[in-house]
């Protein structure tokens, strides 16, 4: 297993309470990857070193703390730029260095199970090591196949690795647009169905939401990122209402770009949403944070325009009642749920009901007897809210969308 410590920098926009929450979520992405925590290192600054990040002294300080404790792992919370991690490989020697995004990419190589997954971490860890190529990640044509790796005259191993790293980018975009194409299929068919999208932060619960609701069995587990493909289902919530819900990927405070721009696809699912369901987690400390890194990923990937409400998630972890009625002040619209012990579920179906009928009509429709198909659609599609049958027909009194009913009419 391995050991690390970590790093945290504490900037003037910072405070020493903002770096030990950003420490405690590194930790326990540490712990998702399986890699013990030995120990936590903070530094103040003014600003950035472009070379080690940190000033060279205590980029040595740090080196020798992990060497006193028997840590084979440096890990730091910030990005760090492909010439600080090449500094560090020297300064370190055989002890590794990586930044918060190198972690997040290897938690999702090990969590990525679908085609789909394993193809979008495989391009956006590819994109990650290009520029930060150093002598620690040589002789990958032993990883990538031995196709065309022949080195020519005077062609040392890490230009072997990038020429290697750069075809292997290109033909993973190709089978992403590939799988792009086949989605897009998918959505095209769903494309009547009102659509329902749960998104959150890492662990706040959503697929233990979507089990709940829909009476499937997502994978659930108490760890960051325990989901990466984004599952659909049907939903039935009434006689009358019929939806798709997706769970998809968790976000998280800094998520590598790289990573945002090759899941794409997979977030598409958001776009194509009636309703975006952002769930919290009420007990978190730092649940404002949360919504900040969930609004702000929804802004770049351009989601803006789509209806959002709040569900604060795991209330039955909130002891204290005068935090619970902070809670409903300061979220007064939001729905407060425990999905994991099904409470107020029906919350969230009245919410959804609620926005699936804002744009709704009633209509006063008199069907002759012999369109016998006509009553059997609308029974099934729209809502009657009275019924009358007279000599020559029924006179229905019905709720639904106008473009709904004008097509079952025509």
């Amino acid at each position: 297993m391995d050991k690390a410590i970590l790093v945290g920098i504490i900037l003037p926009q910072n405070n020493q309470i903002d770096i030990d929450n950003h420490l405690s979520e590194l930790s326990l992405l540490a712990k998702t990857a399986e890699i013990a925590v030995l120990g936590e290192i903070t530094q103040k600054l003014v600003k950035v070193n472009p070379a080690f990040f940190v000033g060279k002294g205590k980029a040595s300080q740090v080196i020798e703390q992990a060497k006193v404790l028997d840590a084979n792992l440096i890990i730091f919370d910030e990005e760090l730029s492909p010439a600080q991690i090449k500094n560090y490989h020297k300064l370190a020697k055989d002890i590794k260095v990586i930044d918060r995004s190198a972690l997040i990419l290897d938690i999702f190589k090990k969590h990525a199970k679908t085609r789909e997954a394993k193809t979008q971490v495989e391009l956006a860890f590819c994109q990650y090591l290009l520029p930060r190529l150093t002598r620690q990640w040589t002789h990958l044509e032993r990883q990538m196949g031995g196709v065309g790796t022949r080195a020519g005259m005077g062609e040392t191993q890490i230009e072997i690795d990038r020429r290697l790293i750069r075809d292997k980018i290109s033909k993973l975009k190709l089978d992403l647009k590939k799988i792009e194409i086949e989605r897009s299929t998918q959505s095209q068919k769903r494309k009547r169905e009102f659509r329902v999208a749960l998104v959150g932060y890492t662990n706040a619960g959503k697929s233990t939401l979507f089990n709940s609701l829909t009476g499937n069995n997502v994978y659930v587990q108490d760890q960051l990122f325990a989901t990466l493909d984004t599952t659909v289902r049907k939903l039935k919530i009434n006689k009358t209402h019929q939806v798709l819900i997706s769970d998809t990927v968790g976000f998280i405070r800094k998520l590598p770009h790289n990573l945002v721009a090759s899941f794409r696809s997979t977030l598409k699912e958001l776009l194509e949403a009636d309703l975006i369901l952002i769930v919290l987690d009420a007990s978190s400390v730092i649940i404002d944070d949360h919504l900040n890194t969930i609004n702000q990923v929804l802004t770049d990937l351009g989601a803006d325009d789509i209806p959002k409400s709040l569900v604060l998630n795991k209330i039955d972890r909130v002891q204290e009642e005068l935090e619970l009625k902070r809670l409903r002040n300061k979220f007064s619209d939001a729905i407060f749920i425990s999905a994991l012990h099904h409470l107020r579920l029906d919350g969230v179906r009245d919410h959804i009901i609620d926005k699936i009928e804002s744009d709704f009509e009633i209509f006063d429709l008199n069907i002759p007897y012999h369109k016998g198909k006509t009553i059997s659609q609308l029974q099934d599609q729209v809502e009657i809210l009275e019924s009358v049958y007279g000599d020559e027909g029924i006179f229905l009194k019905i709720k639904g969308r106008k473009d709904t009913v004008e097509k079952i009419l025509r």
